[in-house]
């Protein structure tokens, strides 16, 4: 893949074009993450204040609220919408045009995302996590601003969207079976939104299901990430989150390869 980078140079500045192309319903996602932050920051506000305990789920009030507003963040990060894709160009038979391209199938997906993230992380990260770091220097008292675990954040991040793109690609695979995963796709981002902390964090659930739930690797999409940036990992908790992130991204990597061989001759194409 590395040896025709210049091809694949082409689908990330496609990527971009088409973030940009259409702007107001770019803007109205971003603003859709904004609103949805805004409603579960309000929402976990009212919580605590209803509380007797300073301390929730081992959160304050002040680390629950950069937890709402980092989570949101991160969603937009590893977002991925390549199962869709599959399934979409599957249905319509446009997969067969790709499929005939002499580069990686899976790479032209992955490149086509890494352009229109760079967009949807630029715009995101200003308002949103430049947001929470200025209000970390101006109210240490909170929670001090801590530039290494900002860096070990992104890294986790990167991470976390390798891990949630070829778990997506693994789920894409069965529209090759399915022919349509419109349904499926729903059913599955409730689950990943469910299990992965981005509405309730893991640590307020029983001890057998959090510890359940960490070892899943949707804990490491969301949940790992910020907990990493809120300082809650000791050293050896902080590398253990990490290799498990490595551990699941090498097996949907592997499992994607596995599926590929098996399912590309059972493609039916439905579209002209």
């Amino acid at each position: 893949m590395l040896e025709n980078f210049s091809k694949y140079c082409l689908f990330i500045n496609a990527g971009i074009q088409r973030s940009v192309a259409y702007r107001m319903n770019f803007l109205i996602y971003r603003m859709a993450d904004i609103c949805g932050a805004l409603v579960s920051y309000y929402l976990w506000q009212a919580i605590y204040r209803s509380s007797t305990e300073t301390k929730l789920g081992n959160f304050t009030v002040q680390e629950m609220s950069l937890y709402v507003f980092l989570s949101a963040f991160a969603s937009v990060f590893i977002s991925t919408y390549v199962s869709g894709n599959i399934g979409e160009e599957i249905k319509e038979g446009s997969i067969a045009v790709r499929l005939l391209k002499p580069i990686s199938f899976i790479g032209t997906y992955l490149f086509d995302e890494i352009g229109s993230k760079l967009i949807q992380v630029s715009v995101s990260a200003l308002p949103i996590l430049g947001g929470l770091c200025i209000f970390q220097i101006i109210n240490p008292n909170t929670l001090p601003f801590n530039i290494m675990n900002l860096i070990l954040f992104l890294v986790s991040l990167v991470l976390s969207y390798l891990l949630n793109f070829f778990f997506n690609v693994c789920f894409g695979y069965t529209a090759f079976v399915l022919q349509s995963l419109w349904g499926a796709n729903l059913l599955k981002s409730s689950i990943i939104s469910f299990m992965s902390g981005v509405l309730i964090p893991l640590s307020f659930f029983p001890t057998a299901i959090k510890n359940l739930f960490t070892i899943l690797p949707f804990s490491s999409l969301i949940y790992t990430p910020v907990m990493i940036y809120l300082g809650k990992y000791n050293t050896e908790q902080l590398i253990k989150a990490l290799l498990i992130q490595i551990v699941w991204i090498i097996f949907f990597y592997i499992l994607s390869k596995i599926i590929w061989k098996f399912v590309i001759n059972r493609l039916v194409v439905q579209g002209g």
